[in-house]
């Protein structure tokens, strides 16, 4: 087992050197968004993608996009603290 971190960050460091380090990002984020939110709203996450430091979330339920943007500065804390870095900006609810 000691061996599957150095040969994931060898595998991280070669994407990155073929240019995919945006993309690896970008799956990874989608990946904590179900983590920092849990699965209820996650569940009702009807789109989602990331572009140019801003993550669009579209959601079915009207105030549930209104209790995420009250929490907007802190969910970009959680996903930007999942990550190990800051890689969101600003989050877009629609």
């Amino acid at each position: 087992m000691s061996d599957e971190s150095p040969l994931r960050e060898l595998i991280d460091k070669m994407l990155r050197s073929y240019g995919l380090g945006s993309k690896l990002d970008e799956v990874k984020l989608l990946k904590c968004w179900e983590d920092v939110v849990g699965p209820m709203i996650s569940k009702h996450t009807k789109n989602i993608y990331f572009k140019e430091g801003n993550l669009y979330v579209e959601l079915d339920s009207a105030p549930l996009k209104q209790e995420l943007n009250f929490a907007k500065s802190k969910l970009i804390e959680k996903l930007n603290q999942q990550m190990g870095k800051s890689i969101v900006q600003k989050l877009v609810i629609k």
